[in-house]
């Protein structure tokens, strides 16, 4: 190889080994920039801070509020369950599940052979008294002619005074088994103790029906002037609730209705499966909007006020089911922080749960007009 070659490729090797170096040496520079830039997509720097409104979060002292599902019941102090004291078998079905009825309107009407002994124990009641009534009258007029001694006037009496009670006992069977004594009946028409609607039906048309052991009842008559609504709140929960704080009821079949009521009742006993207690809420239903086993959701206000973070409503800012706020971090810059927010205030104030945000940070006051013009600056 000639010197003039050597020198060639000396110069061309060089060259090469100058090249990757660099090639090295830039690429290891640019990983190291790229490695050092961030971008938080929360963070907001602001060129006009100025614009923009700011609010202090405060505290306020306000009742806890708790949220729980339940359903309406009926009262059932206001439940009647209605039975027959006679067995027999339904000839006539006058009413049905749901209907509204009347205190004395006939229900159903039943066939009974108990019914009929009891009018024919009562009809030979009567006769009884009728003849022991005439041996009395007798033996007066043959005491008071010395004819009769005081002793069988006594046992005249005697007999007359329990064909009375014998009387007495069966007249009142014909009533109880649901009879006229003044008109004689195998037919039993079992009548509407009070007003309301009827809530439950264990009987059909022509069904064979016992005495006294009924079990269950034919009907239960509701008086719903008056519903619950029972919910269940989990045991964690339950230091927020006490008896007689307002709740207000809203219902899935009026959603724009708020029904007011108290805490009447805290059950004493925890469901063992869903670890809750029943607690009622009792309401007025003059109307008959609240239907039994409709869904509701109850808000409990708890009478014991604590300290709570309060902002303007108008800072919270709902987006993709949450709710944001922009907190001032620096003079230019902002950062969109999730929140937690617990219904609010009487006087336009959003309620925050503590975390996010602490008393004293200073917030956006219009959190959708910041939003907005930062969506636009980006354009």
């Amino acid at each position: 190889m000639t010197d003039n070659l050597r020198r060639h490729v000396a110069l061309m090797a060089g060259l090469l080994l100058l090249a990757l170096t660099v090639a090295c040496s830039g690429g290891r520079k640019a990983a190291a920039t790229k490695s050092e830039v961030t971008i938080d997509p929360n963070l907001y720097h602001v060129d006009h801070p100025e614009l923009f409104k700011l609010a202090k979060v405060g505290t306020q002292n306000l009742p806890t509020l708790l949220n729980a599902n339940g359903a309406v019941t009926p009262d059932v102090n206001r439940n009647i369950h209605v039975t027959s004291q006679g067995s027999g078998r339904v000839v006539d079905l006058r009413v049905k599940l749901g209907d509204s009825v009347e205190k004395g309107q006939v229900l159903l009407t039943i066939y009974s052979a108990d019914l009929t002994g009891a009018f024919s124990d009562y009809q030979k009641a009567q006769a009884d008294e009728r003849l022991s009534k005439k041996a009395l009258e007798r033996a007066q007029l043959l005491y008071s002619h010395g004819a009769l001694a005081q002793k069988d006037l006594e046992v005249a009496q005697d007999t007359e005074d329990k064909a009375k009670v014998d009387v007495q006992n069966t007249q009142q069977h014909v009533r109880l088994l649901g009879g006229d004594p003044a008109q004689s009946s195998s037919v039993i028409e079992l009548r509407a103790p009070v007003s309301g609607t009827i809530v439950e039906q264990n009987v059909s048309g022509f069904e064979g029906i016992k005495s006294l052991d009924n079990s269950p009842n034919l009907f239960t008559i509701a008086d719903l002037s008056q519903v619950w609504v029972v919910c269940d709140v989990y045991e964690n929960d339950l230091n927020e609730v006490r008896l007689g704080d307002s709740a207000e009821v809203r219902l899935a079949a009026y959603p724009g209705e708020v029904y007011h009521g108290k805490v009447a009742d805290i059950s004493r006993v925890l469901d063992p499966n869903l670890r809750s207690a029943k607690v009622r809420i009792v309401l007025p239903n003059p109307n008959g909007t609240l239907r039994p086993n409709m869904y509701a959701v109850a808000t409990f206000r708890s009478s014991q006020l604590r300290p709570r973070l309060v902002v303007p409503a108008t800072a919270v800012m709902r987006l993709q089911d949450k709710d944001w706020v922009f907190r001032k971090e620096s003079p230019n810059q902002f950062r969109k922080i999730e929140v937690l927010s617990s219904g609010a205030t009487s006087d336009g104030l959003q309620e925050l749960q503590d975390g996010a945000v602490k008393t004293g940070d200073e917030i956006v006051a219009n959190a959708l007009e910041f939003s907005t013009a930062m969506a636009e600056t980006k354009e």
